[in-house]
């Protein structure tokens, strides 16, 4: 089956020297979390079976990797192509502070946002909140528009894509 998304892992680069003098199965564990995560109903208990230890010792090492600082996040991405969108942008908002949550609420419960975050500092210093839409036509200004009406946010800039590279994992053991 060709994968439509996969998981990504995000090491923080400047800790990543602290990883190799950490322990085998640590290394083990992170050398599987930086690539994509198999679409199967369990990845982490299939992750674990590999290397031979229980699903819930191999949820600890991330829960560790997360608290010692060595990874920073853990997303997803979509392969909009793949699964039929035509037309995607990530449109950045400018949200008054204390209409963040409300406004990241709003945008988030649209079908056709992926990804919704505030971004601290904020770009060109006022766009604080980030979404990625996706369109299975070439029309997303309806879809935009939508989102402002609904939120009242009218200060957004529209940045489309207009080509798609490889979506890899960076390696860092």
């Amino acid at each position: 089956m060709m994968a439509t998304h996969c998981l990504i892992l995000f090491f923080c680069q400047y800790n990543t020297l602290n990883m190799n003098k950490s322990d085998n199965i640590q290394l083990k564990a992170a050398r599987l979390l930086q690539h994509d995560v198999e679409i199967v109903k369990n990845p982490f208990q299939e992750m674990a079976l590999k290397l031979d230890i229980e699903e819930a010792q191999f949820l600890r090492i991330i829960k560790k990797l997360r608290s010692d600082g060595l990874m920073r996040k853990f997303g997803a991405i979509l392969r909009h192509n793949k699964v039929g969108y035509k037309k995607n942008a990530l449109i950045i908002w400018s949200v008054p502070p204390q209409l963040t949550e409300k406004a990241g609420n709003i945008f988030s419960a649209f079908s056709f946002v992926s990804h919704c975050y505030e971004r601290k500092p904020a770009f060109k210093i006022k766009y604080n909140l980030f979404t990625m839409v996706h369109s299975q036509s070439e029309n997303i200004e309806n879809l935009i528009s939508a989102m402002s009406e609904s939120s009242g946010i009218s200060d957004f800039m529209v940045l489309e894509s207009l080509q798609e590279y490889k979506k890899t994992s960076p390696e860092y053991f």
